[in-house]
């Protein structure tokens, strides 16, 4: 499957500076654009100037050594002991190409190509050219990390919201369906309980018990840390559910179904933009 690129832009003295991600977590600015602000002529000039500093090439490996296990030190120590002298040369292909380097990536294409890096590593970058400019790019940087918060929290609540309210309706099947009449209170609350953790193992994995033994410096309940597209599954698996009950279909067959419909639901979702979603 292929991933989904999220892309952005951030303003700082007047340049257009882009960000991407894949996964929403890891994001990478463009050096290319950060480097315009030095020169807007021949970025690529400014890139390599950085990168022939010895304490840039010390840096750039040590980010390495910690977020990528395959990182080639062999040749990284190579690169070192070069540094800074009159010959030595450095661009971002020979970086990745050389060590195998993740923190810094070649993009191709008309609109959005050019050289990224981890924000760690952009920030840095932006730092050597200009402690003023650095300052401009984290202020545009932190707004708009801050305004995806106000929106992922949004999202969120309404897709918790929207699965309380489709457990009323599964509770209403689960009583006129499964419960004999005969039950005590508390006989009843177990079976409500049984149907509701039917529903974590088939989504999350785990019964609601395993995820507090596993979880116990944790405060709620599991559905209170799932994803966005967790809750939204959650709630159509009530809605469905509810329909199967009805149907008087058994609980082995149930998950079986259940089960179908999270795999496809959930691989749709991580196929979307998150900037898509209502």
């Amino acid at each position: 499957m292929a991933k989904t690129i999220k892309k952005d832009t951030i303003y700082a003295k007047g340049i257009e500076i882009g960000i991407y991600t894949e996964d929403f977590q890891n994001e990478y600015i463009s050096l290319t654009d950060i480097a315009k602000f030095r020169n807007a002529e021949d970025p690529r000039y400014v890139m390599q100037n950085w990168m022939r500093n010895r304490d840039t090439v010390e840096f750039l490996g040590l980010w390495e050594e910690l977020h990528n296990p395959r990182f080639n030190r062999v040749q990284f120590d190579a690169f070192k002991n070069e540094a800074g002298a009159n010959r030595f040369v450095m661009t971002p292909s020979k970086w990745i190409d050389g060590t195998g380097a993740i923190g810094i990536v070649s993009k191709s294409g008309r609109y959005g190509g050019g050289t990224y890096a981890h924000s760690d590593i952009a920030l840095e970058f932006a730092s050597w050219i200009s402690a003023e400019f650095k300052l401009y790019i984290m202020k545009d940087y932190q707004r708009l990390k801050s305004d995806e918060n106000s929106r992922l929290s949004l999202t969120w609540n309404l897709n918790r919201e929207v699965a309380k309210l489709n457990y009323r309706v599964h509770t209403d099947a689960i009583k006129n369906n499964i419960i004999p009449p005969d039950l005590t209170p508390e006989q009843m609350s177990n079976v409500y309980a049984d149907e509701a953790d039917m529903l974590n193992v088939v989504l999350f994995g785990m019964s609601a018990k395993q995820w507090r033994d596993t979880n116990k410096e944790k405060k709620g309940n599991m559905r209170d840390y799932a994803s966005i597209s967790q809750l939204l599954v959650l709630a159509n698996m009530e809605s469905y559910n509810s329909i199967l009950i009805n149907q008087k279909k058994p609980q082995a067959e149930r998950m079986k179904l259940l089960r179908e419909l999270v795999i496809q639901q959930l691989t749709v979702l991580e196929e979307l933009d998150i900037k898509m979603l209502p």
